[in-house]
């Protein structure tokens, strides 16, 4: 017999789906915006990041009323818990497509500083990485879930070189530049920090699998 929690426990997957879907739009949306400098998509991200939040009010309301109503233990609890926490990075990582949508609209009326190369490799990288970890909470795949955390050193390697060669190469030598470049750094760190909240993800859906902790523990990376 199917429990009455077992119903619970699938619409609020559903609705974390919904989050996430929302999320990597947002992040898409953010980046076409800056490829194309478009004033018009990157507002579109800071006006739809309204509805992100209300979603993740209510996937928080649910957890803690199913916990409330059914006192769930080990797996489930685990479950619950952990979409809490998935629920607040997806929408920290809303936040953050925000958040680089507000940098281009500080530069979109001035031509590019310079080719974008790094920038749009550390944006797919992000973008891989948190669909990955999301893939990896649905079908409760801890392998897959390592994976993305193993890629977060790469991402902090090119925001890195990002910042070094706009500082260096650009900003220090033309006044100019700098606010373009400021910007573009910026857009940079936080990319890198989506990847940051992907790994964190990635680290929850280890512990919901597995009941293991890999925060902060590298050598519990390994598989079981």
């Amino acid at each position: 017999m199917e429990r009455h929690l077992d119903k619970e426990l699938d619409e609020l997957n559903k609705e974390t789906l919904r989050l996430a879907t929302l999320t990597e739009e947002a992040i898409t949306k953010s980046i076409v915006g800056l490829t194309d400098l478009s004033v018009e998509r990157s507002r579109q991200v800071i006006e739809e990041d309204r509805k992100i939040n209300e979603m993740e009010l209510v996937i928080d309301e649910k957890c803690l009323d199913l916990i409330a109503l059914f006192q769930p233990m080990a797996v489930d609890l685990r479950y619950i818990t952990m979409t809490m926490k998935i629920g607040t990075d997806l929408e920290r990582i809303a936040d953050l497509a925000v958040d680089i949508s507000e940098r281009v609209l500080e530069i979109a009326d001035k031509p590019h500083l310079k080719p974008l190369i790094d920038i749009p490799k550390l944006a797919r990288l992000a973008q891989g990485m948190v669909k990955d970890a999301i893939d990896s909470f649905v079908q409760k795949d801890a392998k897959l879930a390592r994976e993305v955390i193993l890629r977060d050193d790469q991402a902090d390697f090119l925001r890195n070189l990002v910042q070094t060669e706009l500082i260096c190469d650009y900003m220090i030598k033309d006044s100019a530049a700098i606010t373009r470049g400021v910007a573009l750094i910026l857009i940079a760190r936080h990319l890198e920090r989506i990847c940051d909240h992907a790994t964190n993800i990635a680290e929850d859906v280890i512990y919901m699998v597995e009941a293991r902790v890999v925060k902060h523990r590298p050598e519990n990376l390994r598989e079981s």
